[in-house]
């Protein structure tokens, strides 16, 4: 049987999943892909060093998950590692914030981890390895005005992933959460559009507003975050833990 480790990645297409499935195949993973946007995970796998496999689909459909594990282990015969990555922000006071904006972030940032959680650690716990990390945000460890549903959801997952890690401890299996601050992404550019849209301000301006937020006075960058997603699969020390990648905004 080929031993050749494979990790799944969910929001592969763009920005921290397309950089995390670069970085673990360079480490000789074979790389299953997944997000709505078949182009772009297309574009991720011709980045990739070895083998990858694009499978299309949405993550908050509870038979998408199903079918996207079943497809790696009938291609490839496991998943050693899962990176939990597909994520989404909304900006809203709480007290403007829709009942579709707060089920849209649950469904999204916490309960399709979930369940890619529970699908991928049976295999994880049989072979006795297994390495899951959740890309959550520093906003999973505090709060900040105007993401109150999105600050709900990183915080779920960071419970989530301790409570996972407690349940699996000593089993060979690991159980991370990695948190950025704000990174140099798409979905950081929406946010700066937000506050365009919002205060007027200029791009630059809103950019620059986001930037200081950061002691090191700059946006993350995706392989920074990668490097952390790494450190996590790399290292069976660590479990239950919420890696902060945010240029010591957060120190915890």
């Amino acid at each position: 049987m080929d031993e050749t480790r494979v990790a799944v990645i969910t929001g592969a297409g763009r920005g921290i999943g397309r950089a995390a499935a670069g970085r673990l195949s360079r480490e000789g993973y074979r790389v299953a892909l997944t997000a709505r946007n078949e182009a772009e995970l297309r574009d991720t796998a011709a980045d990739c060093h070895g083998e990858s496999l694009v499978l299309p689909g949405d993550i908050t459909d509870p038979a998408a998950v199903h079918d996207i594990f079943a497809e790696v282990e009938d291609s490839w015969g496991r998943v050693d590692v899962l990176v939990a990555n597909a994520g989404a922000g909304v900006s809203a006071s709480v007290a403007r914030t829709t009942d579709e904006q707060w089920q849209r972030m649950l469904d999204l940032n916490l309960t399709a981890p979930f369940r890619c959680i529970r699908r991928a650690l049976p295999g994880m716990l049989q072979r006795g390895h297994g390495r899951v990390v959740v890309v959550a945000s520093v906003a999973a460890k505090i709060g900040e005005p105007y993401i109150g549903a999105y600050t709900a959801s990183k915080h779920g997952v960071l419970g989530l992933v301790r409570s996972a890690a407690a349940e699996v401890a000593g089993t060979g299996v690991t159980v991370n959460a990695v948190c950025p601050g704000y990174v140099d992404t798409p979905m950081t550019d929406a946010t700066v559009d937000g506050i365009v849209a919002k205060t007027g301000r200029s791009a630059t301006e809103a950019r620059e507003i986001l930037e200081a937020k950061q002691p090191i006075g700059r946006l993350i960058s995706v392989e920074e975050v990668a490097d952390a997603i790494w450190f996590c699969v790399a290292n069976a020390g660590v479990t239950g833990q919420g890696v902060n990648v945010d240029g010591g905004a957060v120190q915890s």
